[in-house]
């Protein structure tokens, strides 16, 4: 069956420099998320690939025919279609997004990686253990209350409306190789992740830092945004970050 994918949330391309940035939606959204950051890395010269995660960004029953292999898949594909016109890579991602990210960098050759608003680990809760049971019982985990802080992006902001209970299996399998992957990775690394964010706890940056097996790491805390702080009232905070990373490893990997 063809899938349809939600207006203005196709994937995107723009073609630009040598040095190119591979951008990772997060966990039941859609690559519009990563879109205003795509627009602004092009017009600084780079060239941008948004890629859609396989299950996403067409109705939530499709989700749930995917694992977590499958969007590390759907990344792979984005890096080798972004190698025919770029020469160095810097691959980014949102929350789920910046789990791939990191897992992929500990398998593939990045210059860099770009990790925001990423998860660590689950919330502590005693029915997970008993997901495998439950989401036939429950097949939907609503989503909790609006953290954005700019509420013009969070009105056309495209995701789906709950998390399906049997996807979250997936998230606790990609978090469990998130572990093994974290001290695997040597490329230069930036995670960025608001103080305010109120799906994914700050704390997560620092756990995902000290972790990490590269020598040369940074953080940087953004102040007034909830969890899509590629869209909400920081982005350009997080978007200048990103060009100034951008351009350093990839001038030290030239």
């Amino acid at each position: 069956m063809t899938q349809s994918i939600i207006p203005s949330a196709e994937p995107f391309f723009f073609p630009g420099g040598s040095t190119g940035v591979l951008l990772v939606h997060g966990f039941t959204g859609a690559p519009k998320e990563m879109r205003w950051m795509g627009e602004y890395l092009a017009q600084k010269g780079f060239s941008v690939l948004g890629v859609r995660l396989a299950g996403h960004a067409t109705q939530p029953e499709d989700i749930l025919r995917v694992h977590w292999q499958d969007w590390l898949t759907s990344v792979e594909d984005g890096y080798h279609l972004l190698k025919g016109v770029a020469s160095n890579i810097v691959i980014g991602g949102l929350s789920l997004g910046g789990v791939l990210s990191l897992i992929f960098a500990s398998r593939f050759e990045v210059a860099g990686v770009i990790a925001m608003s990423t998860i660590f680990e689950l919330p502590p809760d005693s029915r997970l253990r008993f997901i495998r049971l439950l989401y036939r019982l429950q097949p939907q985990v609503p989503k909790g209350e609006s953290d954005w802080k700019d509420p013009v992006p969070e009105s056309d902001h495209v995701d789906y409306p709950y998390y399906p209970t049997k996807a979250i299996i997936q998230v606790q399998g990609i978090l469990a190789e998130l572990t093994r992957a974290l001290p695997q990775i040597s490329a230069p690394c930036l995670l960025m992740h608001s103080r305010q964010d109120g799906s994914v706890p700050p704390e997560h940056m620092e756990k995902i830092f000290s972790r990490l097996g590269s020598k040369d790491k940074e953080m940087l805390w953004i102040e007034n945004s909830g969890h899509v702080i590629v869209r909400d009232l920081e982005k350009g905070k997080v978007f200048e970050a990103a060009e100034k990373f951008i351009r350093k490893v990839s001038e030290t990997s030239a």
